[in-house]
């Protein structure tokens, strides 16, 4: 006799829809100018805003590391979604420097904040994971398998920046946001997501050292392996396309045109990028929150950083669509419009 398949607990429940809460964001105190880096490598602040925008960035302590930013972050978004850690059900942190390969960073900021019952993973999709996490949470949400979701993008990039590389070390910063996702009643929350990858270019934006292809050994220390490797002019035009294309996407499967969007907030890593992008979407670039000039890139962190600063300032208010779009190495984008 054939089995009848049995039924899942969840499967007479309709899929729900999923709202951000609460947000954070952390950035450490020290703050690493332009002029300060004109004195370690060949560069000038105006060398640096013309290409980039960038004015300064963040630098963590030596002794702080990404679950430290990613904690602080965390407790922030805990705090203003007037929760406890205690009814969060799985934590996601994205990022690219995590504190060690394994257990997962997710786990040390779990036993942090004191999220006893949440299961705890990290996802790696570099500068675009932020997004990527949350379309994991919302799949998590939906499906009624969780409740409450802490989604975090943290990253102590100055960690793997070479120094002596005045093409990248003007870039890259520290820091970490954090948003709390969780069912609202009434609310449409996330009302579309697209994310997507390209492997064939991921040698145009990469770490080459540290993993089991190229450990770092005596032999090798000087070479730089364990830092960010970058073809600068290859990775702008890549994201140009790709991040206007997600937009695009996303829209549509939204069913709204971009003069719906009250507020876009981009992949903080250069000004130039973000200009196109706005010039081809056709919308005035005041639309867009802009923050890289005080941070830089922070990869994983950047959009969620924003996204925390621009809900408290109130530029985003509730019931305005939010677009968020996102590129990074991989390659990888992903895109999200929210309902506020």
């Amino acid at each position: 006799m054939k089995r009848q398949p049995r039924s899942s607990p969840r499967s007479g429940k309709p899929r729900r829809t999923v709202s951000i809460i609460g947000t954070g964001s952390y950035t450490p105190e020290k703050v690493l100018t332009n002029e300060d880096l004109s004195k370690m490598v060949d560069t000038s602040d105006e060398w640096i805003t013309t290409r980039t925008g960038i004015k300064e960035r963040r630098m963590a302590a030596p002794d702080e590391y990404t679950s430290d930013m990613a904690t602080k972050a965390a407790l922030s978004a805990i705090e203003q979604a007037g929760i406890s850690a205690e009814e969060i059900d799985l934590i996601l942190v994205a990022t690219a420097t995590p504190d060690m390969l394994f257990p997962a960073t997710a786990c040390l900021v779990q036993n942090r904040i004191g999220a006893t019952k949440a299961a705890c993973l990290d996802v790696s999709a570099a500068c675009a994971g932020f997004l990527f996490a949350v379309e994991i949470a919302q799949q998590f949400i939906t499906s009624h398998t969780y409740e409450t979701v802490l989604v975090i993008g943290a990253e102590k990039l100055t960690s793997i920046t070479n120094w002596n590389d005045r093409n990248t070390c003007v870039l890259f910063g520290d820091g970490a946001g954090a948003a709390i996702l969780r069912h609202r009643g009434g609310a449409h929350g996330v009302i579309a997501t697209h994310v997507g990858s390209d492997g064939q270019y991921a040698d145009i934006l990469f770490m080459p050292g540290g993993g089991c292809r190229t450990p770092i050994t005596c032999e090798n220390a000087d070479q730089h392996l364990q830092t960010i490797h970058m073809s600068g002019k290859d990775v702008y035009k890549q994201a140009v396309t790709a991040m206007l294309a997600a937009s695009k996407k996303v829209l549509d499967q939204a069913g709204l045109t971009i003069d719906d969007i009250a507020c876009v907030i981009p992949h903080q890593a250069n000004l130039r990028i973000i200009e196109a992008i706005a010039d081809r979407l056709k919308i005035p670039i005041e639309r867009f929150y802009v923050n890289l000039d005080r941070y830089g890139n922070t990869s994983a962190a950047a959009v969620a950083i924003a996204l925390d600063e621009a809900n408290r300032s109130g530029r985003i208010k509730a019931g305005d669509y939010v677009l968020m779009v996102v590129f990074g190495g991989g390659l990888t984008w992903a895109s999200t419009v929210i309902e506020w």
